[in-house]
């Protein structure tokens, strides 16, 4: 079994913000983030031995001087922590909690205009998960990322997945996470480029057309109903004013001695 240390770091900032800070190791991994208000701000780049700012670009802008180098001194912490709780494992009992996944596309599908997929998988304990990609049962390595781990209020973790797609018709996706909680059983869940996107580049005109027909349709519709109505209601007066029209254009007629 595969052993984590993480240490969390927590305080309350002018009385509203909780700012906080996570370091973590394994034997293969290893994690340092800081945030506030449960968003990620900063996290470590151990590979490219550099700090990242994961602020949106509409936040201010923040600096984080110093951050790495101390992420890397307390790395050594945990990795000596860790030693000790190896040694005493075998009086251990790990708790786990399996992850919850989610996959859905970040915008509006249309086919043959890139998008992102995006897997969720929430509430583990403890890090790490595997994610892994397929598009129509091959696996997919290419325009794949994976989040920095997130902790979450329950102190369980979240973490993203997303790949870069360019959706055609038929294609079908999925996401399949593996944790020690699921107990060899991998998590899949399928994403399918609805039908829905096949139609809606050519449904402007197509809707349109049809609108306009419908309203003509309805109109003519609306007419006969009037005029039938009126020939209805009125037929005693029709036909009254038909029959002095006759006896007028009879009285009107010349002789042919005039």
């Amino acid at each position: 079994v595969t052993l984590l240390y993480i240490y969390f770091d927590h305080h309350v900032r002018f009385g509203k913000h909780k700012d906080f800070s996570i370091t973590g190791c394994s034997e293969t991994e290893k994690e340092s983030m800081t945030g506030s208000d449960g968003e990620e701000a900063w996290h470590a780049d151990f590979n490219q031995k550099t700090g990242v700012v994961t602020l949106p670009d509409f936040a201010d802008p923040m600096s984080f001087p110093g951050y790495y180098e101390e992420s890397v001194a307390k790395q050594e912490v945990c990795k000596q922590n860790l030693a000790v709780l190896i040694k005493s494992s075998t009086q251990l009992c790990v708790f786990t909690d399996p992850p919850e996944t989610f996959i859905y596309p970040r915008n509006d599908v249309q086919l043959a205009v890139e998008n992102t997929l995006i897997c969720h998988v929430t509430g583990f304990f403890p890090p790490p998960v595997s994610v892994s990609w397929a598009k129509n049962n091959v696996i997919v390595t290419e325009d794949v990322s994976l989040s920095q781990y997130r902790p979450r209020s329950d102190g369980s973790f979240h973490v993203f997945s997303s790949l870069k797609i360019t959706p055609e018709d038929g294609d079908v996706y999925s996401c399949t996470v593996n944790h020690r909680a699921l107990q060899g059983q991998p998590q899949t869940r399928i994403w399918s480029v609805p039908e829905a996107a096949a139609v809606l580049p050519s449904l402007g005109p197509a809707l349109f057309c049809g609108v306009g027909l419908t309203l003509g349709l309805l109109g003519v519709a609306t007419g006969l109903f009037f005029l039938i109505k009126a020939t209805t209601t009125d037929t005693p007066d029709m036909a009254k004013n038909i029959k002095h029209l006759m006896q007028w254009t009879q009285s009107k007629t010349v002789s042919p001695g005039f």
